[in-house]
């Protein structure tokens, strides 16, 4: 009775017909294995551009299944549009035609799965449609599908329950088939160039390889508090210090951080590991990864993003951070100055700074201040300070910047390299530094890794790395303006 009270008329009507699926027509509701013979879209690839008549001749016979979206008439004929994984087609179906089979559509609610034997036919509208011979019920729809021509309105609902939104929202759907193409491309670029796909730990004893806030975890057999990885960085270079001369991950990172469009506590991004390659090398590479990915959706390598055009297909700009930061403000970092000197032009241009940091942060709060939002079409802004770049190799030039560099589009970061650190002294220090910063207030320094210090005093070949935020990528490949929109099951309060 509880349950009866909390059902509505359409679910207690669904109910009913659920029964006289098993009390009238002996079928199971939930059915069983079904064997097809083609997809919608397949179809509409081999049909579509034949005619009436070509088709009434050859009575080509498919198999298909899938979900009942639409349905259309009533009494001795329906129509009915099906949707699978590929797309949509039009059933007609007949009672004279179906006889004792034809109660299966004629009783089917919206969102019913069933299997059609049928004829590939064109309607005189010009329609490519299946002419039902046979029908299978494979699924009763215990609920309403959402309206079709509404979607879901409720922008929570369809982040929580994500399946309502890829039913009732088709460029939500493709939205998601293409980041696993966008993904795929990924990978056969990298296999292309020789990278090797490999794997490595989520759950971690140091949380290292980024500036981040972790989530913390207790294992109870060892007894030790473990961290859910902020990076893949440094298993990834252990992997090239061990051999393995080109190497890549794409997985899963998790931050305990604040949330927003760009923001989600665990996202997906690729690292790559190659030895005897720089940061300008990567540069190279990086545009190779973002052609290919870009080439799914366009075949000429352009892309728009809420109003505005990319070019993906262009050589990307290459700046300094420093000239970059001249050009907008006037402001010459290059010259030798002081904490005081720089903290100085900080006040003086209403640049916030925080008590321990050094001139090169300050230099990098100018750039976040001033240039970050102006960088639209693809840039790689090289030349960071040491002081924000723990793992990066110093600039032989210039030993306050490394040989770093961040690819900025439509003025957000979607890609992180540098040359690496392989020198362990020098990286030692890097990690004393960060936690120096962490005990006057920086929670998101880094500790001291022991464990990868050792492995670096084995010998790491100068070695280009790079990190690539996968979501933001498809963000931009798909004119998507929040990261919910490209996660199948985003983070919920």
């Amino acid at each position: 009775m509880a349950e009866e009270k909390a059902l509505n008329d359409q679910m207690l009507a669904r109910r009913q017909k659920l029964a006289t699926l098993v009390d009238d027509l002996h079928l199971d509701p939930f059915g069983k294995r079904f064997d097809r013979t083609a997809k919608a879209q397949a179809l509409h690839d081999l049909y579509d551009n034949s005619t009436l008549e070509d088709l009434e001749a050859a009575q080509h016979e498919v198999v298909i299944a899938g979900r009942m979206i639409a349905k259309r008439g009533a009494g001795k004929v329906i129509f009915a549009d099906f949707r699978d994984v590929s797309g949509k087609i039009q059933v007609y179906a007949k009672r004279d035609d179906l006889g004792d089979n034809y109660p299966i559509i004629k009783r089917a609610d919206l969102g019913d799965f069933l299997g059609i034997k049928g004829i590939v036919m064109k309607t005189e509208a010009g329609e490519l449609t299946v002419l039902a011979t046979e029908l299978t019920h494979l699924t009763k729809a215990l609920r309403p599908m959402p309206d079709k021509f509404h979607g879901i309105a409720d922008v929570e609902t369809r982040y929580r329950k994500r399946y309502l939104d890829l039913i009732a929202n088709e460029e939500s759907f493709k939205k998601f088939q293409l980041r696993s193409k966008i993904i795929s491309a990924i990978r056969a670029y990298m296999d292309s160039q020789d990278f090797m796909e490999v794997e490595t730990p989520i759950l971690q004893t140091e949380a290292g390889g980024a500036a981040a806030r972790p989530f913390i975890t207790h294992h109870n057999a060892l007894n030790i508090d473990m961290y859910m990885r902020i990076a893949t960085e440094l298993y990834l270079k252990r992997l090239v210090v061990g051999g393995f001369e080109r190497v890549y991950e794409i997985g899963r990172i998790f931050r305990n951080e604040g949330m927003d469009p760009k923001h989600n506590p665990e996202f997906t991004t690729m690292e790559t590991y190659a030895a005897y390659m720089d940061f300008t090398d990567v540069m190279d590479e990086t545009e190779g990864i973002f052609k290919a990915a870009a080439a799914v959706v366009s075949d000429n390598l352009k892309v728009t993003y809420q109003g505005t055009e990319i070019d993906l297909g262009t050589k990307f700009a290459r700046k300094h951070m420093v000239d970059l930061i001249k050009a907008q403000t006037g402001v010459d970092f290059w010259k030798d100055m002081s904490v005081e000197d720089a903290q100085k032009l900080a006040d003086e241009h209403h640049v916030k700074y925080e008590k321990y940091w050094g001139v090169g942060h300050i230099i990098n709060a100018f750039f976040e201040t001033f240039v970050e939002d102006t960088l639209i079409q693809p840039t790689f802004v090289y030349g960071h300070p040491v002081e924000v770049s723990p793992l990066a190799k110093r600039n032989a030039d210039d030993d306050r910047f490394t040989d770093r560099f961040e690819l900025f589009i439509m003025g957000s970061e979607y890609g992180n390299a540098f040359t690496e650190l392989n020198d362990p002294i020098d990286q030692r220090g890097r990690f004393e530094a960060q936690v120096a910063e962490r005990e006057n207030g920086n929670d998101e320094a880094e500790n001291i890794d022991e464990d990868f210090i050792e492995a670096l005093e084995y010998g790491m070949p100068p070695t280009g790395g790079l990190g690539i935020g996968i979501d933001r990528l498809v963000m931009l490949l798909t004119d998507s303006d929040t990261i919910r929109d490209v996660l199948l099951f985003p983070t919920m309060r």
